[in-house]
């Protein structure tokens, strides 16, 4: 809990897994109603709602990720200068 409050350490990646899944629900489910709604769109539109959503969601949660492995890759590189100019 220390680590929460004094931002030790991240929380936002622990929530971009769950993020990603409601995405991926989102597009499920818009995908879906796509395919099977009578005032247009059709079969093809949804199946591509459905593949677009995935890989869009994917993207973008990796872009996120990324960022948050750059700081952790930083945040060890500074802790070993410091620990070695002692």
């Amino acid at each position: 809990m220390k680590d929460l409050f004094f931002f030790d350490s991240m929380l936002t990646p622990k929530i971009i897994t769950v993020v990603y899944w409601l995405m991926l629900l989102a597009a499920l489910v818009s995908g879906v109603g796509t395919m099977f709604n009578s005032y247009g769109g059709g079969f093809f539109a949804g199946a591509g709602i459905l593949i677009a959503g995935a890989v869009g969601a994917r993207i973008w949660c990796e872009l996120l990720i990324v960022l948050f492995k750059i700081h952790e890759n930083l945040k060890k590189i500074a802790d070993r200068n410091d620990t070695s100019e002692l």
